[in-house]
């Protein structure tokens, strides 16, 4: 029996958790189309993400971290 499964059977209902969901999600997506997708996506991901913060911090921010984790 699979994990899907497993739960609805423990919990007597047919909805699906959000991790399930997600766990399907994602398995349908890497079917459609292939890894390499996440990778794209998250490189993306990463650059918006690092303009927003450079945008809202300011560089300086990104100095201070990088000291703060080189202390440790």
């Amino acid at each position: 029996m699979d994990q899907a499964m497993q739960t609805q059977a423990n919990n007597g209902s047919n909805k699906m958790s959000r991790a399930e969901a997600g766990r399907k999600g994602g398995r349908t997506t890497k079917q459609r189309y292939g890894e390499e997708h996440f990778g794209r996506i998250g490189k993306i991901g990463g650059k918006k993400g690092g303009e927003t913060t450079k945008e809202r911090y300011g560089s300086e921010f990104y100095q201070k971290i990088g000291r703060l984790g080189g202390s440790k």
